[in-house]
């Protein structure tokens, strides 16, 4: 019997056939790409458009400049020329091509980095700019205690009652946040404010809802007591990892203890200048001025909105707004690209609230860039009545610029939404909440969002929240004694410590000028 050669078994088995295939295919394959490879350059060559480009255009300039006949094109070498350039065009645009995208998005990546680290330095130089004062009291905010490795977390802390947050709150929340990485902020219990300080105007979780919202904090801790005691400071540092305890400047006493006395014992406090101008006791002040007889626009009530008051509660602020605190309030806010879906919401946004939170929330979560329309004071004057608005233009302003779901404002925003304006700001959506501080007669209400309404970009958003000004005035009208008492107690602090403040100053400047 004959046995068969190996490679003769491989070649008749199962395996070698599938092979052999598959060989066959891919030449057959190759041929069939050189073939039409090949008819495609004929067909190209042959073409009159070819010819005509050659012969008639190409090679009569080449004769003309001397070049001998036999150097002369021919409509094969043409096509190949146009389809090397081709290939090789197509070639870099697949690897090289998009490299101008990516240095535009290093770029822009940069101009953020750069945007970060002036906002730094700016914050450095409010620090060094109030780190005299804090010196003269014993309370130095060092840089070489904050902030020492840039590359390294510093977890800051800050605590409070927050109730009726303002934008001077945020503007804490802001200083505090340039001394570390992250913001952690515990709200204080509404058991132990009233222990401390009297019943709160906000519950828990209308505070809570404030303090989340704000852009500068990072994390938001319930419950916390309002005096710190060792225990609560040494639970704090550990479960949230915090390298310091922040606060304002001014003094913080109850019963004659040091509500921050554990965390100075333990070399944890630094402080941060107040921001002046701006109180919850101002704020607060400003609503008892609303007396019995001027109501908040109200058509359920007897008094009328129909009498405008020429002193407006929002003259009384004595806080001064400047660019630079605009600017630092903008950190981070950037234009919109044309592909983004932009929701445009519109209001006084007065006596900034957990209701405005929610709805402000609501319209984000609806797009990809929510626009803020702020209308002035004498818009809002005009539609409110009494001496309304609360808060000034400015103020209101900062407030929702303080918030995280907003991502640009536009100020003194017009009343009626017009078609120029949509068109303008590219504005997908205009929406406002089921549940609003608008309160006005004759549907005027109705016809500021006409245009808006008949482009079919109008709608009407759940907000999940019944909150609005009225609960606050109501609350304050309630227990307006209560209240005016807390005023005029908390008005003789303040005006003792900016008189301490300021007369220590003025005592400094005239021992220097002697």
């Amino acid at each position: 019997m004959t046995t068969a050669h190996p490679l003769e078994s491989f070649m008749n088995s199962p395996t070698a056939t599938a092979a052999t295939v598959v060989q066959t295919t891919g030449n057959r394959f190759i041929t069939s790409l050189r073939i039409n490879s090949k008819e495609l350059v004929d067909q190209c060559s042959n073409s009159s458009v070819m010819n005509y480009l050659v012969h008639e255009r190409i090679n009569l300039f080449l004769e003309a400049a001397g070049v001998p006949e036999k150097s002369l094109l021919t409509t094969e070498e043409m096509v190949l020329t146009m389809f090397a350039m081709f290939m090789t065009l197509l070639g870099y645009y697949i690897f090289f091509g998009k490299e101008h995208v990516r240095k535009r998005k290093r770029l822009t990546e940069d101009l953020k980095v750069a945007q970060m680290k002036v906002h730094f330095l700016e914050e450095k130089l409010t620090l060094y700019a109030a780190e005299s004062s804090n010196n003269k009291k014993g309370q130095e905010v060092s840089d070489d205690n904050v902030g020492e490795d840039k590359n390294k977390e510093v977890r800051i802390f800050m605590d409070g009652a927050f109730d009726m947050m303002h934008y001077g709150h945020m503007n804490a929340f802001r200083l505090g946040r340039s001394l570390g990485t992250t913001l952690i902020v515990g709200v204080n219990s509404d058991e132990s404010v009233m222990q401390c300080k009297g019943a709160p105007l906000l519950n828990d979780q209308e505070r809570l809802t404030m303090v989340e919202g704000c852009k500068f904090v990072d994390e938001v801790v319930p419950g916390c007591p309002y005096i710190m005691n060792k225990e609560y400071l040494d639970y704090v540092i550990s479960k949230y990892k915090i390298d310091y305890v922040i606060h304002g400047d001014d003094p913080c006493i109850v019963d004659g203890k040091d509500v921050y006395a554990a965390a100075k014992e333990a070399g944890k406090y630094q402080s941060i200048p107040r921001t002046e101008g701006v109180s919850t006791t101002d704020i607060i002040g400003r609503m008892l001025l609303m007396s019995k007889d001027h109501h908040y626009n109200d058509p359920g009530h007897p008094s009328t909105h129909k009498t405008v008051h020429s002193n407006l509660l929002g003259q009384t602020s004595k806080f001064l707004t400047t660019s630079r605190m605009l600017q630092l309030f903008s950190a981070g806010v950037n234009a919109p690209t044309p592909d983004m879906k932009i929701i445009y919401i519109d209001g006084a946004f007065d006596m900034f609230h957990p209701g405005h939170v929610s709805v402000l929330k609501s319209a984000k979560e609806r797009g990809d860039y929510l626009m803020v329309g702020i209308h002035g004071d004498a818009v809002v004057n005009r539609v409110r009545g009494s001496n309304l608005p609360l808060m000034n233009l400015h103020e209101r302003v900062l407030s929702v610029l303080g918030c995280q779901y907003v991502d640009d404002v536009l100020i003194d925003a017009p009343y009626v939404i017009t078609t120029d304006m949509i068109k303008s700001l590219n504005i997908s959506e205009v929406v406002h909440g089921k549940n609003s501080d608008w309160v006005v007669d004759g549907g005027s209400e109705e016809d500021r969002f006409v245009n808006a309404r008949r482009t079919g970009i109008l709608r009407e958003i759940e907000t999940g929240s019944s909150f609005n000004i009225l609960d606050i005035i109501k609350r304050i009208q309630r227990n307006q004694s209560i209240f005016q008492a807390k005023f005029e107690r908390k008005m003789k602090q303040e005006q003792t410590y900016y008189d301490e403040k300021y007369s220590r100053d003025k005592s400094d400047e005239n021992g220097s000028a002697s």
